[in-house]
């Protein structure tokens, strides 16, 4: 039966899947941009509810996760690394066709959403207050709107590419918010404020800047060849 208190725990769960979710609709949205229509879907599909399983499992084991060493640090870097790829993998004009695309899509989609959840899995546990079951049901109502926010931010993605760089940019800046996060960079953090936010503004500056200049590079030794 549904206290309550219970009723109250979902809502937290599914607010908290919401406001995390953007930065996963970010990421499935650029991972399936290139893919052709017939698969676009698929891959939405799939890859959401890989990510969602794993998210599960995260919540899980989040308390040991976060006591690893260094996992912040290294899951801010890779983060950053997705981010720069997507950026200079990315076709205005041209569909891409292959298989391997399809699953590097879902892998990419997979990925990302484990780095980023490194740090948003605490605030799920606790609004669930150690239910796993509420944990389960708040993250599967949250699917259709993850699934129905990357549809369209694709579709402004086709129609406005220069999205492609805002988008980049805030799993950029995410990126940054979880390397300042890091238990062990809190000292030098707290001691040096001012570092917060230049690592925020390095961190898109590599991003942006570095992947147009990189995109700009490849496309023109494609064009002489």
């Amino acid at each position: 039966m549904l206290t309550l208190e219970t009723m109250t725990q979902i809502l937290f769960i599914i607010g908290i899947d919401i406001v995390l979710g953007g930065d996963n609709a970010v990421v499935i949205a650029l991972a399936c941009r290139n893919l052709p229509d017939s698969h676009r879907n698929k891959a939405i599909m799939m890859g959401t509810a890989i990510a969602v399983g794993l998210r599960i499992a995260l919540t899980i084991v989040a308390v040991y996760l976060l006591m690893l060493p260094f996992l912040l640090i290294v899951g801010s870097l890779f983060l950053l690394y997705i981010s720069f790829k997507l950026v200079i993998d990315s076709e205005s004009n041209e569909t891409v066709q292959s298989t391997f695309s399809f699953w590097g899509a879902i892998r990419t989609i997979v990925i990302a959403d484990l780095i980023m959840g490194l740090d948003n899995v605490l605030a799920i546990a606790g609004a669930s207050e150690g239910k796993l079951p509420l944990v389960v049901f708040g993250l599967f109502i949250s699917i259709p709107i993850i699934v129905w926010g990357s549809r369209m931010i694709m579709h402004a993605l086709d129609h406005f590419p220069v999205l492609i760089y805002i988008g980049a940019g805030i799993l950029a800046f995410t990126s940054a918010r979880m390397l300042t996060s890091a238990a062990e960079l809190k000292t030098f953090f707290y001691t040096y404020p001012s570092m917060e936010v230049a690592t925020e503004i390095i961190f898109l500056l590599v991003v942006i800047v570095g992947g147009w200049l990189v995109k700009k590079v490849k496309g023109n030794i494609l064009y002489i060849h």
